[in-house]
């Protein structure tokens, strides 16, 4: 069952900024599709789009083939889970599993069957009597996911589903909405903003800035071959150098590393240097000529978090592990060699 959406723009003043900007992706059936992005990007209000709560100005939106993009939502047969949950306080677990059948009038035998078949899946086998305020944050999401699936839905929109939850919570849900994903195959799109969650549970991402998409693809490709600094800086974060080409390298500030193919010389360029794909050496004492100084270094669990001042005046975060960096003997206040091969340079903003 998938989802299309052509060209589709929404604004919510006349004279405004696009909400959503001539945006154009698909779902595949059966996977997982996470529209990331920060925050203002665009994604819960596409997905509201998606879902008929919000009419487009513009574009096409289609499901399993079908111009879906006047239908009401109910027509759509879509599934819609809240960041808050928006479960009903009065009534009981099972009944807000049942409340969708029971609008749609199926039978008594049919809904107790259905909801603790859904009470099952999620878990939650056995509570059907209690109440919303008597669960967890974490039982209220699962709960919130099992009445959406209540009424069969063709697809399972799912809007910051794990924004509200503590980091602990968060970790266990992503697991089991995978393994949950896995036998169920339902077609779902995720809005979040949290990219480990999307690297995470996604088989497909768009990602979006300002209402538009910056690039679509597996999250691997978005990862390893990013399109733009901004994806790169998305995906991964980093320090952004400013740089120039001279004799087929890039040279940012005191350092050199691979310039793109077919950049030509004294092209700008910016190289986005990730933390963790930064190898460094301490210089030795009236050796090499060191090209950045540790300034501050901090214990993260098993890992160092530090933070280089180069010559320049630029600054560029490394992640390294605890043990590399004892073996090094890397202290606060050291020279240090650096190794930027891994860094993505981008000439205008675009990846050649």
């Amino acid at each position: 069952m998938s989802v299309r959406t052509e060209i589709v723009s929404k604004r919510f003043a006349a004279r405004g900024p696009a909400a959503v900007d001539n945006v154009t992706f698909e779902a595949k059936p059966g996977a997982i599709t996470t529209l990331l992005g920060p925050s203002g990007s665009g994604k819960s209000t596409l997905l509201r789009l998606i879902a008929g709560l919000e009419r487009p100005d513009g574009g096409k939106i289609s499901i399993d083939g079908k111009d879906v993009t006047h239908v009401s939502p109910r027509e759509r047969n879509v599934g819609f889970v809240f960041q808050s949950y928006a479960l009903f306080r009065h009534m009981t677990v099972f009944e807000n599993v049942a409340f969708g059948m029971r609008i749609r009038k199926l039978g008594k035998e049919r809904i107790q069957e259905r909801v603790l078949e859904l009470l099952s899946r999620v878990q939650l086998a056995g509570y059907e009597g209690r109440y919303p305020s008597q669960l967890s944050g974490g039982q209220r999401q699962r709960i919130a996911l099992a009445r959406a699936l209540a009424t069969d839905p063709k697809v399972l929109l799912l809007d910051e589903p794990f924004g509200a939850l503590d980091t602990k919570v968060r970790i266990e849900l992503r697991e089991w909405l995978l393994a949950f994903q896995e036998s169920a195959r339902v077609t779902t799109l995720l809005v979040t903003h949290d990219q480990d969650e999307a690297l995470e549970l996604s088989e497909h991402v768009v990602l979006l800035a300002d209402g538009k998409v910056e690039q679509t693809g597996a999250p691997h490709e978005l990862y390893d071959a990013p399109a733009t600094s901004f994806v790169a800086s998305f995906l991964g974060g980093g320090s952004l150098l400013k740089g120039t080409v001279r004799s087929g390298r890039a040279e940012v500030g005191s350092l050199a590393v691979q310039a793109p193919e077919g950049a030509e010389d004294g092209a700008e360029v910016r190289a986005l240097v990730r933390p963790h794909d930064v190898r460094l050496e301490k210089a030795a004492d009236g050796g090499e000529v060191a090209v950045a100084r540790v300034e501050r270094m901090r214990r993260i669990g098993p890992r160092i978090k530090l933070l280089l001042m180069l010559p320049t005046g630029d600054a560029v975060t490394v992640h390294m592990p605890k043990t590399e960096v004892d073996e090094l003997g890397i202290e606060s206040g050291d020279r240090v060699l650096v190794d930027l091969k891994d860094a993505k340079v981008f000439v205008e903003d675009y990846a050649i």
